[in-house]
C-alpha cells in the first residue's frame, strides 16, 4: 500500500512537470526552450545530526528540468526529482525518507548581455524557487516506529554555472539548500516541529539540450539574428557573421570576386585597376595610364583613336585625318588647272567629324576612335557588369526572384540614354547536372530577364539574348563559391547594327550540348567510369 502511496505522487510530479507551459538553460531568443536531464546527491540535516558536505553519505536522485527563456537576463525554471535520505544514529534509532519535489521558480542569468554575453562559454546564476516536497518516512526512534507519510511547502534557493558546448547542449552544475516548511523529516518526536527543523542540501550536475531550431533563411548556418548577411546565396561559403567570405578584403565577396587573390574595386568585380580608368589591370595594355575601354585602357593624347603606344604622330592637330599609325593622311596635291573640279565633301549627318559612310551611328555624334558612336560611360559599363552578379532566379528554375527586380528596372534608362545600342543578354551555368538540362536553363533565364525588360517598355527588337550552358565558366567548377560565380546571367551593350555583344565575345549560341570529341582513329578512347550524380538536377543550386 504504502509503495502505491509513493508512485501517485510520482506519477502526478511527472504529469504536472510536462504540462506546465514549457516552462533547461536556453542559451538565447532564439531557442527558447530547454530540457534537462540531471543527477543529485543529497545531503540531511536535522535533529539526529548532519551530513552536510559529507560526501561518503551522499544520497543519489535523478531527475528533470525545464527552463524557459523569457529574456536577457531572467529564465522560468522548473526541477524535479525523486530521492531519500537516510540516517541511523544508534542501533534503535534509524530512519529512511522518500522524497518526491517539484519546484518553479525565476533564475537570474549573469550573462545578460552586461556582465557576460548571452553566449559566452561559462554562464553564473542564481535560481530562486518554491513548491512541493512529499515525504514518505520508515524508520524507528528508541524502538517505536516512526513512519508517516506527509507534504510540506518547500523553498529552495541555488547557484549554479552552465557551460556551453554548443548552441543546442550545456553542462550545469549547481548547488542549493532546500528548506521545507515544519518538516519532520527524521521521525524525531516533537510536540511542535520547528520551522527550519529538517532541511537538505542538492547538489546537481546535469545536462541540457535546447529545442527549436534558430531561424536561417538564407540556411547559412549562422542564426539571422547574428547573421549580418541574411540573403547569402545558397552554396555560399561565410564567416562567423554570416557574410560571404572576402579573402583579399576588397569589399567584393570571393564568389563574386573575378581576382579573388588580388584586391580591386567593387566596380569591376573585385579587379585591380592601378590607374582608376575602368579597365582592369588584366585587361588593360596601358596599367600606369588612363584610357578610354575601347583602346584597351591607353590614353589618347591627341584624341585621333589611336591609343598613344601605337601613335608615331602623338601630336596631330584635331580634326586632322590620320592613318592607322596616327599620322596625317597626306593630301593629294595635284596641279591645279581651270577645268579641276572640288571634291565633294563626304555627308556627315550628325556632325561628327565622321562620314556616314564610316559612322556606326550616322544620327548620334560621337568620336572618331568609337568610329562615331557615343562612348559608354565608365559608370554605365559598372552598373551592367553589377547587374550580372546580382541577378538571382529560383532555385533550379528561370523563374526571376524579386531582389532581382530593382537591378533591372535600372537597366531600362540606360537603353533610352544609348537609342543606338542594343542590350545582350547570355545566360550561363556552372557544370553540374546534364548538359542538356544546363544549355536549357541558361536560355530560359536569359528570356526571363529579356521579358521583364520588355514588360517595362524596352523594344522587343533591342534586347538579344543567348544560353551557353556550362561552356564558359570564369571560375573553378570544383568548388561551391567557384559554381556560384559561374551562374550568371551576363549585360552588354552593343551597336545595333553590329553582331550581338556575346556572339562576338562566346561565339554562336550552342543549339545542343557539347559533347566530348571522338578519338582519333587508330587510337581507342581512353574508358572513364561513369559517375552517376548524387543528387538529382531539380535539388541543385542553380
Amino acid at each position: 500500500m504504502k509503495k502505491f502511496l509513493f508512485q501517485r505522487p510520482l506519477l502526478a510530479a511527472v504529469l504536472l512537470l510536462f504540462t506546465l507551459p514549457h516552462p533547461v538553460a536556453a542559451q538565447t531568443a532564439e531557442r527558447r526552450t530547454s530540457l534537462g536531464l540531471l543527477i543529485s546527491g543529497l545531503h540531511y540535516q536535522g535533529d539526529l545530526g548532519s551530513d552536510y558536505w559529507q560526501w561518503s553519505g551522499t544520497r543519489l536522485a535523478p531527475g528533470l528540468a525545464i527552463n524557459q527563456y523569457l529574456f536577457r537576463g531572467l529564465d522560468l525554471n522548473t526541477q524535479a526529482f525523486y530521492g531519500t535520505l537516510t540516517g541511523s544514529p544508534r542501533a534503535d534509532t534509524d530512519f529512511t525518507t522518500t522524497l518526491i519535489n517539484l519546484n518553479l521558480g525565476f533564475k537570474l542569468k549573469l550573462n545578460n548581455g552586461w556582465a557576460l554575453k548571452e553566449n559566452a562559454l561559462i554562464q553564473p546564476y542564481l535560481l530562486a524557487a518554491s513548491g512541493w516536497t512529499y515525504a514518505s518516512r520508515e524508520g524507528r526512534f528508541n524502538g517505536t516506529s516512526i513512519g508517516l507519510d506527509k507534504g510540506y511547502i518547500d523553498l529552495f534557493g541555488a547557484a549554479g554555472i552552465n557551460l556551453r558546448l554548443s548552441d543546442g547542449v550545456g553542462l550545469f552544475v549547481q548547488t542549493g539548500q532546500h528548506l521545507p516548511l515544519n518538516a519532520n523529516l527524521d521521525g524525531s518526536p516533537e510536540k511542535e516541529t520547528p520551522q527550519w527543523s529538517d532541511r537538505f542540501l542538492q547538489h546537481t550536475a546535469g545536462l541540457t539540450f535546447n529545442m527549436g531550431q534558430a531561424a536561417d533563411l538564407d540556411e547559412d548556418d549562422v542564426p539571422d539574428r547574428q547573421d549580418t548577411c541574411p540573403n547569402t546565396p545558397a552554396g555560399v561559403a561565410v564567416n562567423a557573421s554570416g557574410c560571404p567570405l572576402d579573402g583579399d578584403e576588397d569589399g567584393t565577396p570571393d564568389y563574386q570576386d573575378a581576382c579573388p587573390t588580388e584586391a580591386g574595386t567593387v566596380e569591376l568585380r573585385g579587379c585591380p585597376d592601378k590607374d582608376s580608368d575602368g579597365t582592369t589591370d588584366a585587361e588593360d595594355a596601358c596599367p600606369d595610364a588612363p584610357g578610354p575601354a575601347e583602346l584597351k585602357g591607353c590614353p589618347d593624347t591627341d584624341n585621333d583613336g589611336i591609343a598613344d603606344p601605337d601613335d608615331k604622330c602623338p601630336d596631330t592637330a584635331a580634326g586632322v585625318a590620320v592613318d592607322f599609325t596616327g599620322c596625317p593622311v597626306p593630301a593629294d596635291t595635284p596641279a591645279a588647272t581651270p577645268a579641276a573640279t572640288p571634291a565633294a565633301t563626304p555627308a556627315d549627318s550628325d556632325g561628327d567629324g565622321v562620314p556616314d559612310a564610316e559612322d556606326r551611328c550616322p544620327t548620334s555624334v560621337g568620336p572618331a576612335g568609337n568610329r562615331g558612336c557615343p562612348e559608354i560611360k565608365a559608370e554605365t559599363r559598372r552598373g551592367l557588369q553589377e547587374a550580372t552578379r546580382s541577378i538571382r532566379f529560383e532555385l533550379n528554375k528561370a523563374l526571376l526572384l524579386p531582389s532581382s527586380y530593382p537591378t533591372l528596372d535600372a537597366i531600362v534608362p540606360i537603353l533610352t540614354q544609348y537609342p543606338d545600342y542594343s542590350l545582350s543578354i547570355a545566360g550561363h551555368t556552372d557544370s553540374k547536372g546534364p548538359a542538356a538540362f544546363n544549355l536549357a536553363l541558361s536560355r530560359e533565364r536569359a528570356a526571363a530577364a529579356r521579358r521583364y525588360l520588355i514588360g517595362k517598355g524596352v523594344a522587343a527588337g533591342r534586347v538579344d539574348l543567348r544560353g551557353y550552358g556550362a561552356r564558359h565558366p570564369i571560375a573553378e567548377n570544383t568548388t561551391d563559391a567557384g559554381r556560384a560565380r559561374n551562374r550568371r546571367v551576363e549585360f552588354d551593350l552593343f551597336v545595333t547594327t553590329e553582331p550581338n555583344f556575346a556572339e562576338a565575345k562566346y561565339g554562336p549560341e550552342p543549339t545542343k550540348p557539347l559533347v566530348p570529341t571522338p578519338a582519333k582513329a587508330g587510337k581507342p578512347a581512353p574508358i572513364k567510369k561513369r559517375l552517376t550524380p548524387k543528387t538529382p538536377p531539380q535539388q541543385r543550386q542553380r
